[in-house]
C-alpha cells in the first residue's frame, strides 16, 4: 500500500488534521514521525511526502512523487542539488506568512523610527533620558521603501506601507508584472541606480543561485546614509562582512535582520552589539496558526493529487522558486 509520510513529531498533528488526511487518501497508509529509521523502513512505499524529508534519504527515495514542503523557502535544494533532477514534483506554503512577516518588518521600521531599540537598552539600565536624547526620531509618512523581492509577503507588506503614507517601489526578476501599492517595478539590473531613492530597503526575494551574495559593497555604498536595511528573507542574500563594515562605518544608518549568513549567528559576531541593528532569531514566519494554514494547502493538494488536477504553488526546482 502506498504510503504518505508527514515528517514530524507525532504530537504536533492534531486527530482532526490526521481524520482529513486519511479521509482524502483511505487507501494509503499515514506515516507519522521524526525518526529516520522508521522513514528508511518504509522507505519504498511512500509515494507522498509533507512537512519535510530526511535529507540523507531523499535519494534513495524512488518511489516519491510529490512532496509538499511546510514553508516556501526552498534554497536548501542549493545544498541538494540531486533533488533537483529527481522527478518528484516539489510543492512549497507560499502565502501563508504574509501576514506575520509583514508585521514583523513593520515591527523593525517603527522600532527605528521611534528608537524602540534604544529605549529597551535604556529600560534595561533603568536609566530615565530626556527627550533631547531621542532626537532621531522620524515618521514612516512620506517615506520610500523599496521591497526587493515582491511575491506574497511584498505585496501585503506594499499594501501596509500605503496605509502608513510611505511611497513603495520594488525589485523583482520579473519587472513587468504590476503589483498594488507598487508605484514602479524595477529589474535586478536596475538595482544599484534605484537603492538610492530608499529610506528603507526592504528583503524578502528567495535565496537561489542568482540572489545569493545580492548586497554586497556596491549596493550598500548606494544605499542613502540615512537609510535602514531590513531582511527577513536569507542571510545569504547580503554579503555579511561587507554589511558590518558598512553599518561600524556609516555607510547606512541600521539594520533590522532576522536571518544571517550562519545560524545561530555566532556568540562574537558584531552584529549582536551594535546600537543600529536589531537581531531576531529567525522568527519573522512563526505565528500560532502556521500549521493550520500550511495542512490547508497539503490538503487541497492531496484533493487534486488525488483528482489529477494540477497543484498549487509548484516550485520550479531548477530556478529554486
Amino acid at each position: 500500500m502506498p504510503t504518505i509520510l508527514l515528517w514530524t513529531e507525532p504530537e504536533r498533528l492534531s486527530k482532526d488534521m490526521l481524520a482529513r488526511v486519511a479521509t482524502i487518501a483511505p487507501d494509503m497508509d499515514v506515516l507519522v514521525t521524526h525518526n529516520s529509521q522508521e522513514v528508511e523502513a518504509a522507505l519504498d512505499g511512500i509515494e507522498i511526502a509533507a512537512m519535510g524529508f530526511p535529507s540523507e534519504l531523499l535519494p534513495r527515495a524512488s518511489k516519491l512523487r510529490w512532496m509538499q514542503q511546510w514553508s516556501s523557502g526552498v534554497d536548501w535544494l542549493m545544498r541538494q542539488p540531486e533533488a533537483v533532477e529527481m522527478s518528484f514534483v516539489l510543492t512549497n506554503t507560499s502565502g501563508i506568512h504574509r501576514v506575520q512577516i509583514s508585521e514583523h518588518i513593520f515591527a523593525f521600521l517603527l522600532a527605528f523610527a521611534r528608537e524602540l531599540h534604544r529605549a529597551i537598552r535604556f529600560q534595561d539600565r533603568c536609566e530615565w533620558v530626556s527627550q533631547n536624547q531621542h532626537r532621531g526620531v522620524f515618521e514612516l509618512d512620506g517615506k520610500t521603501m523599496l521591497l526587493i523581492g515582491v511575491g506574497a509577503v511584498g505585496e501585503r507588506t506594499a499594501k501596509v506601507a500605503r496605509a502608513f503614507g510611505m511611497r513603495v517601489l520594488g525589485v523583482r526578476r520579473s519587472a513587468s508584472e504590476r503589483v498594488p501599492n507598487v508605484e514602479a517595478m524595477f529589474g535586478p539590473d536596475q538595482l544599484l541606480d534605484v537603492l538610492p531613492a530608499a529610506d528603507y530597503v526592504v528583503i524578502t526575494a528567495p535565496l537561489t543561485h542568482e540572489t545569493q551574495g545580492l548586497i554586497g559593497e556596491q549596493e550598500l555604498r548606494a544605499m542613502r546614509p540615512a537609510a535602514y536595511l531590513v531582511n527577513v528573507g536569507r542571510g545569504g542574500l547580503i554579503q555579511q562582512d561587507v554589511l558590518i563594515r558598512a553599518l561600524q562605518e556609516g555607510w547606512i544608518a541600521g539594520a533590522g535582520l532576522d536571518v544571517f549568513e550562519d545560524e545561530p549567528l555566532p556568540e562574537g559576531s558584531p552584529l549582536w552589539t551594535m546600537d543600529n541593528v536589531i537581531v531576531t532569531s529567525h522568527y519573522a514566519g512563526i505565528t500560532p496558526y502556521y500549521d493550520e494554514r500550511a495542512m490547508a494547502i497539503f490538503l487541497d493538494n492531496l484533493r487534486r493529487y488525488r483528482a489529477g488536477e494540477p497543484l498549487r504553488n509548484i516550485v520550479d526546482k531548477k530556478l529554486g522558486y
